[in-house]
């Protein structure tokens, strides 16, 4: 039986500002607390799963023990047809620099530069979200937004691959789109939907 959030404080089990961003926007409606795992000072767990609920566990189950408070996660990524669904779960890891820190620009080229050969230009966004309560109960949600990847990448908002995506039915990339719009559309959104509906009390 799904299990509804009843605290009214949890943790965001990130450490991405752009994320962490779009999550607070999504709970605007609800009366819940918001706080970080980068602000607690949690350690990031090693994401060691192959599938998007798998890595989300994860961080959630890992911030809920660290914090003894209910934790919220998402892992998200951009998938290409073409690529037979990469970079998927290694979306992250397309972006890593030998430095450590993660050039998305740099992502995007090498997704257009395997990809450009190909006739098939449908791609997708996934995200799985999970709550995690620190006895170790879980629930968990996966929202998708559906689309193309367009060349050269469009727009300066959003972050990661979103200047390189336009979801279906819409003439604008996510970097282009007023974030209001993107919210209303996006993976993250349809996960949030889920979950929302499942676990979340209205104001």
């Amino acid at each position: 039986m799904t299990r509804p959030l009843t605290e009214k404080r949890l943790v965001l089990a990130t450490h991405n500002a752009g994320k962490a961003r779009e999550v607070a926007a999504l709970l605007a409606d609800h009366a819940i607390e918001v706080v970080t795992a980068g602000s607690l000072g949690l350690p990031v767990p090693e994401e060691t799963e192959t599938s998007f609920i798998g890595n989300a566990t994860i961080k959630a189950l890992a911030a809920a023990r660290a914090s003894g408070m209910v934790s919220l996660a998402d892992d998200s990524g951009f998938s290409v047809a073409a690529l037979e669904g990469a970079p998927g779960v290694y979306t992250a890891d397309w972006a890593e620099q030998p430095d450590g820190t993660r050039d998305y620009a740099a992502a995007m080229a090498k997704v257009e530069r395997l990809a450009r050969h190909s006739p098939d230009r449908k791609a997708w966004f996934s995200c799985a979200l999970v709550l995690a309560w620190p006895d170790g109960h879980v629930e968990s949600f996966l929202g998708e937004s559906h689309g193309q990847w367009v060349w050269p990448p469009r727009g300066g908002k959003g972050f990661g691959y979103d200047p390189m995506f336009v979801p279906d039915g819409e003439a604008q990339s996510f970097a282009e789109m007023d974030p209001a719009r993107k919210h209303a559309i996006s993976h993250r959104a349809a996960a949030f939907r889920l979950l929302s509906e499942a676990c979340l009390p209205r104001r």
